[in-house]
This record gives C-alpha cells, sequence and structure tokens, in this order.
C-alpha cells in the first residue's frame, strides 16, 4: 500500500520551517493522518515568530454566511452601498499587523465555505480586505485514502501548494512527550512499541497492527495516535491512586483501543515497583534500581520530564548506578535540541564531569 512518492512526506517541523520562510506568499495545505499534530502547528510557527498574532479558523463548524456578512455603508456623496465584514477568526480586520493564520480542515469544509476562502488562500484578500504582507496562511487536512470526507475542486487544489505530512516515528514524539508532560509511563510503552506510529498505508491487513486507524477496519473506532496518546496520559496522571484498574483501563480501552489499553496497563502495573522520586532525590546511593529493562527506561523518562536544578546532582549520583543503555537513554535525551530543561542539566557541574568520564556517550550519533 505504500506510495511510491512517501519519500518525500514530510515532518511536522520540517513542515514549520518551510512554512516559517515562503508562508506569506504561498499557501501550504498539510496533508497527514488524523491525530498527528497538524493543528498543533500553528501554537509552534507562532513561538518563532512572536512578532505574529495567532489566529485559527475551523472550517468544520462553518457555513457561508459564516464567512461574512452584509454591512451598508455610504460613499462620500451619500450613495449607499454594501460592504462586508467578514468572520473575526479569519482576522482580516487585523490589516495593520502580521498575523499567522491557520486554515484547519479545509477539506472537511462545506463547497461554498471553500469558494469564500479561495482568494486568502492565493491572493491574501477577502472582502475588500487585504492582510498584512507578512501574513502567512496554511491549511491543514486528512489524507483523502483515510475516508473522512477530505475533497477539494481542481481549481483549489490548482491555488495551494500540498505537502504530505509523516507520521512522527516514537522516538520523534517521545522527545516531544519528555519536555511536553506525558506520563513516564506511557513514555516507556511507546518506547518498546514503535509500531504504535506505523502508518495504515504500510499495512495491507489491518489486524497486522491493531493499535492504529486503519480504514479497512470501520469497527475500530478508538485506536493510537499522537493526539489519543496525549489524553491516556492525562487519564493516567489524573487518575492514580482514585480509581482501580478495571476503571482505568476501561478509560483507555475507550481512548486508545481494546488492545492497547490492555498492553499499556502491563506497563502501569510495572510502574507500582519503581523507585519513588523522593528515594533518588534524598537516597540516590540506596535507591532502587528496577529491575527490568522497561521499569528502567522508566525511571529515566520521568527523570528527564521532571527534572529541576535542585536535584541534578543527586540525579547524576544515580543514574551511574544503571546500565550502559541507560545511562545512553539518559544521555541522548538531554542533547536533544527539543529537551526543553536542557540548560537546567547542562549548566550543573556534577553532569559536566559525567560528560568527561563518558564522552562516548555524547559523541556523534550513533
Amino acid at each position: 500500500m505504500t506510495r511510491a512518492n512517501a519519500i518525500y512526506d514530510v515532518s511536522l517541523d520540517q513542515c514549520a520551517s518551510l512554512i516559517e520562510a515562503s508562508g506569506s506568499t504561498v499557501t501550504y495545505l498539510l496533508q497527514g493522518g488524523i491525530g498527528i499534530g497538524k493543528s498543533a502547528l500553528l501554537g509552534q510557527i507562532g513561538k518563532s515568530m512572536p512578532g505574529h498574532l495567532q489566529v485559527y479558523f475551523d472550517c468544520t463548524t462553518k457555513d457561508l454566511g459564516d464567512i461574512m456578512i452584509p454591512n451598508l455603508a455610504e460613499a462620500a456623496g451619500g450613495t449607499p452601498y454594501v460592504r462586508f465584514a467578514t468572520n473575526e477568526e479569519l482576522g482580516m480586520h487585523l490589516c495593520d499587523q502580521p498575523i499567522i493564520l491557520m486554515i484547519d480542515e479545509l477539506g472537511k469544509a462545506n463547497p461554498s465555505v471553500k469558494n469564500a476562502l479561495t482568494r486568502i488562500l492565493y491572493e491574501r484578500k477577502m472582502a475588500g480586505y487585504t492582510m498584512h504582507p507578512d501574513s502567512i496562511v496554511f491549511a491543514t487536512t486528512n489524507l483523502g485514502a483515510e475516508g473522512v470526507g477530505d475533497m477539494l475542486l481542481p481549481h483549489q487544489w490548482n491555488r495551494i501548494s500540498v505537502l504530505t505530512v509523516r507520521k512522527p516515528d516514537h522516538m520523534e514524539w517521545l522527545e516531544w512527550g519528555i519536555s511536553n508532560g506525558i506520563d513516564h509511563t506511557l513514555l516507556g510503552w511507546v518506547r518498546d512499541n514503535p509500531q504504535l506510529f506505523q502508518s495504515f498505508e504500510d499495512v495491507n491487513d489491518a489486524e497486522q497492527n491493531p493499535y492504529i486507524f486503519h480504514p479497512r477496519d470501520p469497527s475500530r473506532k478508538a485506536f493510537v495516535t499522537g493526539r489519543s496518546l496525549e489524553k491516556a496520559s492525562h487519564i493516567i496522571k489524573a487518575t492514580k491512586g482514585k480509581v482501580d484498574d478495571m476503571t482505568l483501563t476501561a478509560a483507555l480501552m475507550g481512548t486508545l483501543g481494546d488492545r492497547a489499553a490492555m498492553d499499556l496497563m502491563a506497563f502501569v502495573r510495572l510502574a507500582n515497583d519503581l523507585p519513588s522520586h523522593a528515594s533518588i532525590k534524598n537516597d540516590p546511593l540506596n535507591a532502587k534500581v528496577p529491575a527490568s529493562a522497561a521499569a528502567t527506561c522508566m525511571v529515566v523518562y520521568r527523570a528527564l520530564s521532571t527534572m529541576e536544578a535542585d536535584w541534578v546532582d543527586n540525579w547524576m549520583i544515580y543514574v551511574e548506578r544503571l546500565d550502559t543503555e541507560a545511562q545512553g537513554l539518559f544521555a541522548n535525551g538531554v542533547r536533544s535540541p527539543k529537551y526543553a530543561k536542557q540548560s537546567v542539566v547542562l549548566l550543573n557541574k556534577s553532569f559536566t564531569r559525567w560528560v568527561q568520564s563518558r564522552a562516548y556517550l555524547f559523541g556523534a550519533d550513533q
């Protein structure tokens, strides 16, 4: 099922770089799988361009009458005429400042809405308004092969540039998860299960991968995506110590699907045997070292996610008691450009000494 041109599918980071560089003159339509993070690009691009106002337009909630409405005006001689007031969510009234307009779910919009947006997509104009010359416009939609109703007409395709966005792999998602508060139990499970991020286009038989969305199995209502994993993380963290295992399993089944929930629960139970945060912070020489590789990974991910300056020293004592693979996992986590707490670790003297004694962990990528 793999497409011949799949080698040219781009990552979300590559999309962001392209939009930042040329999105003021070209509208890119990002087509990609369900729940991979397309909509989150608005915030990511906004962080890189703080001088631009972020504007979000959701096509799925709009009809033609929601785009613009008549607004009577008079010419200098008193002759009446009709102007149009545009929807606030389009940001067209913000002509004096640059904006980043994300038109979300363009492919699912009503045909009349698609037609109304065509001039914005190509000329940055609508109803007598012209966007600031530095404004950026991009749009998102799902893959047509997913069968969720995304389609455009030829004249609409011709006004935009289309990019196919690939799924992140499990390691890319882990980098994001470490810096965005994803539960360490779930991070450990993802690391051990790269198939969670497989594309249905690479799976001929839906039964070959029971975790992911597959259009050939319409009965699969809950499945694993980056979005549903983030929801599962919220569930695990919020219910810890408050609900029993059966209730938690039921909630995860409704979020990730039956098979994924059952497998994840094995990691949740394993997490009960991890050394406590407090024991590592207060007594790193005697804190428990997990017996299994999976549990050790969870300890490392928990440390990376929660690291603060006041306990880096004790963590560096503890990490020396872990095996080389776990130490390498920690080293790779710290050196990731996306690691949100990188400066907290890098400025620590104990970490610096540790790096000097284990330079091989920080050499060129293996």
